[in-house]
């Protein structure tokens, strides 16, 4: 291996490692919230559970098995959690972003079934396991910087989640499209329990027309939303997102490059997890 490439290889490691050591030392990350979540049930109970152990809401349904299945899909989720979430918040301190809606960082039960059911229904004979193993979002955060900070507090931040550990799985920078939705949607996989978590990164203004446009983004999902209302809620979001402001050179950010395992590498950054208290369970009903 070249020596310089070796060189920068152990300058990096050594700068995440002190920016680690310098976040450890702050205070608390900002949040978009402040109260403190409580204690989540040990068991999965949603409205749409029927007597017979199955699933049903707005029209989608699950059999019994399959709602299990998702059941215990959840409960890994949030045990998983209790080891991503230090480290989101490390990453949020050192890239100096806002941590947005950290309390709703558990996809809720019925929103998980929601998104099988309507799998399975728009794909006749795919598997509860094979719809499972596209969920990228069962735990999920936002991070949030202004517009003229973005580009820099993204590549910084992807780059300690890389070098943490977490393999990027997902990168889907949306800031070139001339319609829809404007941010970037990213996801990674856990090194020590293969969890798959979200991390979008957003400014204020593409955060505020994400939450304007949801309710639309929802109808338009629905198995019975009729192909011309369809095409009127993708012009009403087009139209909100059309207002969002680019930042400079976002358009342009990228995944970090994929790790490769090499035994003679110095022992990598530190892991947040093991140092930072994990956060409380947040009710997800």
């Amino acid at each position: 291996m070249n020596i310089s490439r070796i060189a920068r290889r152990t300058v990096t490691r050594a700068a995440t490692a002190a920016a680690l050591a310098t976040a450890l030392g702050l205070g608390a990350v900002p949040t978009a919230t402040a109260a403190a979540p409580a204690a989540a049930p040990h068991a999965v109970r949603t409205p749409g559970t029927d007597p017979h152990g199955g699933w049903h809401q707005d029209g989608l349904r699950l059999k019994a098995a399959d709602n299990r299945k998702v059941d215990a899909f959840v409960a890994r989720a949030r045990r998983a959690e209790r080891s991503i979430s230090p480290q989101v918040r490390a990453v949020a301190r050192i890239s100096h972003a806002e941590l947005i809606g950290f309390d709703q960082r558990l996809k809720s039960p019925d929103s998980l079934k929601r998104k099988v059911a309507t799998w399975m229904h728009e794909s006749p004979g795919q598997s509860v396991d094979t719809s499972l193993g596209m969920i990228n979002d069962a735990v999920r955060y936002t991070l949030q910087w202004p517009a003229g900070k973005y580009s820099q507090g993204v590549h910084t931040a992807a780059g300690l989640l890389s070098a943490w550990g977490n393999d990027s799985t997902r990168w889907a920078n949306t800031w070139n499209r001339t319609t829809g939705y404007k941010a970037i949607n990213s996801a990674w996989r856990a090194p020590r329990s293969g969890q798959l978590f979200e991390v979008q990164f957003h400014t204020p203004q593409s955060k505020a027309a994400q939450l304007q446009t949801h309710k639309l983004y929802e109808e338009q999902r629905l198995p019975g939303t009729p192909p011309a209302r369809v095409r009127e809620l993708q012009q009403q979001q087009n139209a909100i997102f059309a207002a969002v402001p680019v930042p400079a050179g976002a358009e342009r950010l990228t995944a970090p490059a994929h790790r490769v395992a090499d035994p003679s590498r110095h022992r990598p950054a530190p892991d947040p997890a093991r140092r930072l208290p994990a956060p409380a369970h947040v009710p997800v009903g």
